[in-house]
């Protein structure tokens, strides 16, 4: 018996995506970005299935440490660093490379012995202005690493887009020129570009690309779609059906009676909720596709269960599937509804529920 609620993941659609990224940067390498738990999609399973990446990046040390326990021998990148003195033995330790963007790694870099030095790929702030070193530190920093026996040669270079999911914005091409002016005949790797750079910003696309929503087969995009880009969803998030009941028009439903039925309708009780990561705040009428129909959410969504309405008519019965969201109803659009963005949606899930390859 497969439980629920459960994240199915399609090892198809993950190969697919990985194989259509390629594809749009065909002259760069693919570092995947399995951060947060491969985006909700279980982070030793994509990065198993993904092995013919080129790298996979990660945003902590403990997620790195993962995929070396599950046999993942590949490229790994911390895209946030290092935060202690003590993490550098263990970088070196792993092969693990790490990104440095802050004065205070700098210095550990400076205070250490290491038995081997550690690749670095150094953090340009072209304009994003969250991590990285503003160009008027660039060159200092740039010499600083150069001399250190604790630092890999060639140094790499990398920037973070700010606006690259608005393809008209024009800071995307501002950033560009500002990191290529000091990079300028540097040796080393480059990379530049998110999923949002790798699908709209094709010279932005350098050495390595960096995907990650866009390997999940969803659009970096608010409003948009990954299937506009050849992309497959490779979650469906489905639960099922625990109870069926008549209900009447002028009959409320959920905490603080939040909503009243206009006309008589059968209900259907789904089990998942904010317990398991289902936002709380998704509003009437976020979509959930039940016997291939569309559905609305009626009531609040509470810590275990949440409420469709399923129509006069519904032949539905208990135990019947409901999917959240999925290949036949697109995360983007259920983000959409609920005022937040498909990165949020996938990633919160919570431990309640099981992540099932396909």
């Amino acid at each position: 018996m497969k439980p629920f609620p459960r994240a199915e993941i399609s090892r198809k659609a993950l190969k697919h995506n990985l194989a259509r990224l390629h594809e749009l940067a065909p002259s760069s390498k693919v570092m995947a970005v399995v951060k947060a738990n491969g985006y909700g999609h279980g982070l030793l399973n994509v990065a198993q299935c993904l092995d013919n990446a080129d790298g996979f990046g990660l945003a902590r040390l403990e997620e790195a440490l993962a995929l070396r326990a599950g046999g993942v021998t590949a490229k790994l990148l911390l895209l946030e660093g290092f935060f202690r003195i003590g993490d550098l033995t263990t970088l070196v330790e792993h092969d693990i490379e790490t990104v440095v963007h802050h004065e205070s790694q700098l210095e550990m870099l400076e205070s250490i012995n290491l038995t081997k030095p550690v690749t670095v790929w150094l953090k340009v702030d072209s304009g994003m202005h969250r991590l990285g070193f503003s160009p008027a530190q660039f060159d200092a920093t740039y010499q600083r690493l150069m001399s250190n026996d604790n630092v890999a040669k060639p140094i790499h270079l990398m920037t973070h887009f700010a606006c690259a999911d608005e393809p008209s914005n024009p800071s995307t091409a501002e950033q560009q020129r500002v990191f290529d002016t000091l990079t300028k005949d540097l040796p080393g790797d480059r990379t530049l570009a998110n999923s949002a750079g790798a699908l709209f910003w094709q010279q932005s696309q350098a050495d390595w690309i960096r995907p990650g929503i866009a390997l999940y087969g969803v659009s970096p995009v608010f409003g948009d779609l990954g299937a506009k880009h050849g992309l497959m969803p490779a979650m469906d998030l489905v639960s099922q059906l625990i109870a069926i009941r008549e209900h009447k028009a002028g009959e409320s439903a959920g905490y603080g009676s939040y909503w009243t039925a206009e006309k008589d309708t059968n209900l259907g009780v789904v089990a998942i909720g904010y317990g398991d990561g289902y936002p709380r705040n998704a509003p009437l009428g976020t979509p959930v596709l039940v016997n291939g129909r569309i559905v609305p959410i009626v009531g609040r969504v509470s810590m275990d269960m949440l409420t469709v309405d399923l129509g006069i008519d519904a032949n539905d019965k208990v135990g019947d599937l409901a999917v959240l969201w999925g290949k036949n109803l697109p995360v983007e659009e259920v983000a959409e509804h609920i005022g937040t963005i498909a990165y949020e949606l996938v990633t919160k899930l919570t431990p309640r529920v099981a992540v099932c390859l396909d």
